[in-house]
């Protein structure tokens, strides 16, 4: 119970908070594109997460994980959290909703897929940036004082 309570506290709030506005955002995006634009399902889908994840990567990497690493290395952490993320959720969201909604149209079909794609990656990209993307590392370990080398070096200086 503690190791839940461990995931799901202060900083998941705020991952939610920076979620709500970033799903108004691509949501926005994702059902624009497809439904105005004609695009198809993949293009309007993926554009959700393109725009949606830059807005995200500043706001999580600053707000909600306070991560201060400053290399590239970050950068491409998230890239790929995001892109498992993505293709596992909208992956498994179309040929579930096809199945459940086989007979209806294509346009209910992948409408309700991309609905059920966005509940998945929300919890995906969770787990993923918070324990991988944006993992702070561990600081390095001190050196054991005292060990046979040192305490070698030292007494035959001392003497």
């Amino acid at each position: 119970m503690h190791k839940i309570r461990q995931w799901f506290d202060w900083t998941f709030l705020k991952f939610v908070l920076i979620g709500i506005l970033n799903t108004l955002f691509g949501t926005a995006v994702m059902f624009l594109f497809y439904n105005v634009f004609h695009l198809n399902y993949w293009i309007s889908s993926a554009s959700n997460y393109i725009f949606g994840s830059i807005l995200s990567f500043f706001l999580n990497k600053h707000f909600t994980f306070q991560n201060r690493e400053k290399s590239s290395k970050v950068v491409w952490k998230f890239i790929l959290s995001i892109t498992i993320c993505y293709l596992c959720a909208y992956g498994a969201a179309k040929p579930l909703a096809l199945w459940i909604l086989s007979g209806a149209p294509q346009n209910l079909q992948e409408n309700v897929a991309m609905l059920v794609g966005m509940g998945l990656f929300v919890i995906l990209n969770y787990f993923g940036q918070r324990f991988f993307a944006f993992k702070s590392a561990a600081p390095a370990a001190p050196a054991p004082s005292g060990s046979s080398e040192e305490d070698a070096s030292r007494k035959k200086d001392s003497q």
